[in-house]
């Protein structure tokens, strides 16, 4: 469990591997809702001004680029993001780590694209090198709901808060009336059913 509260001060965001081909792997939650909580992470991490960090695997082959609508709200971290060449734990790419550590802060939200490859990886190796860790569970998902379950279950025993978008974007907001708050709370409105 997180011993404190994530706010725009004490944060960075990971979004690993939302890629147009990779994502249509995922079977545990629908395209559309996973990619309006990616590009909502994206977009309260840009209004927060909260580091965010972008990674793709292998763009050129059957995992496809990183969503375009990414390098619409974030178009400099999408310039700079870690292109890695098949590494399955982004942190084990030099990369991709440095691109972490120089963010400052250890405090992370993790969103990859596979709850149970692109998120657990990284995760555990965070929570191993003394990062407190949130999970967006519904900014990803997995092939099946089992393995969704599973990798969740992993991450959660080896420390990691599960979230979910919406409670991740009320906490980062902190009062609606707030500054922050007023920044998240058109973001928030957008993920509401119609």
């Amino acid at each position: 469990m997180s011993e404190q509260t994530f706010n725009a001060e004490n944060t960075a965001m990971l979004l690993i591997d939302h890629q147009v081909g990779t994502m249509g792997w995922v079977r545990s939650i629908g395209f559309d809702e996973l990619k309006a909580n990616a590009l909502a992470l994206a977009k309260a991490a840009k209004a927060l001004d909260i580091p965010l960090v972008l990674t793709s695997s292998m763009e050129s082959y059957a995992q496809g680029p990183l969503l375009s609508e990414l390098e619409e709200i974030a178009p400099q971290e999408h310039a700079a993001r870690v292109q890695r060449q098949g590494v399955v734990n982004a942190l084990d790419d030099e990369n991709f780590a440095a691109a972490v550590k120089a963010t400052g802060k250890r405090n992370l939200i993790i969103a990859g694209v596979t709850n149970d490859v692109c998120t657990v990886f990284p995760t555990l190796t965070a929570l191993s090198e003394g990062y407190q860790v949130q999970v967006v569970a519904d900014a990803g998902g997995s092939p099946t709901a089992l393995a969704d379950q599973v990798a969740l279950r992993r991450m959660e025993t080896g420390g990691a808060t599960i979230t979910s978008t919406n409670q991740l974007l009320a906490e980062l907001a902190q009062s609606w009336t707030g500054a922050n708050g007023q920044k998240i709370l058109p973001i928030v409105a957008g993920l509401m059913p119609q």
